[in-house]
């Protein structure tokens, strides 16, 4: 992308460290804060596109994996649409920098990104089904690369992986990422100008 080399690490396998995780949770509170305006035009812009769905019809695993094959193909993360009637509202979302539960939080979260995204892509590379002798699950490897809008304009590469653990009833429970870069690299991406 343009010259600029983004960040190949390996996982970093020990914990975030706290100050990270309370550093990111203040931003995004600062961010949700003061951007209640785009916000709303945000949601003025996605609320025709979800009241023209269809009723949504789970029974079995292979139909959330081609829901959420859907999703990537319209860059859910990205553009802060996604399909939530296949989460449990109180699902957990977690990656290396934070964790909470609810839907509505998660879509709240994805809105207060999704405007400071400059050519953004995330590109699903694999997605496949599994089970373990606690749950079933769905493994989806991705790319993500955007440039921030700010002044420096940092650009942003993940390689990353997200475990969607499900339910007896085919309903996403646990929406967990994994990166290929420690939490303290991806944050440092953020700082770092780009070319």
């Amino acid at each position: 992308m343009h010259g600029v080399k983004c960040f190949s690490g390996t996982p970093d396998k020990t914990r975030t460290p706290q100050f990270l995780k309370f550093a990111v949770s203040g931003v995004t509170e600062f961010l949700r804060l003061f951007s209640s305006s785009v916000e709303d035009s945000f949601a003025d812009q996605i609320g025709m596109r979800y009241e023209q769905r269809e009723e949504i019809s789970v029974s079995d695993i292979d139909d959330i994996v081609t829901i959420l094959k859907a999703d990537y193909e319209n860059a859910y993360f990205v553009t802060g649409i996604f399909t939530s009637e296949i989460y449990v509202k109180d699902c957990i979302f977690e990656d290396p920098t934070i964790s909470f539960r609810g839907t509505e939080l998660y879509s709240r979260n994805l809105r207060l990104l999704v405007p400071f995204f400059e050519y953004p892509s995330i590109r699903l590379q694999k997605i496949e089904k599994g089970s373990n002798s606690k749950t079933n699950f769905v493994l989806a490897t991705w790319k993500l690369r955007t440039y921030l809008k700010l002044p420096w304009r940092p650009l942003i590469c993940i390689d990353g992986s997200t475990v969607y653990e499900l339910n007896d009833e085919f309903k996403i429970i646990r929406h967990a990422e994994n990166w290929n870069v420690s939490a303290l690299e991806a944050i440092g991406q953020i700082f770092t100008p780009s070319n």
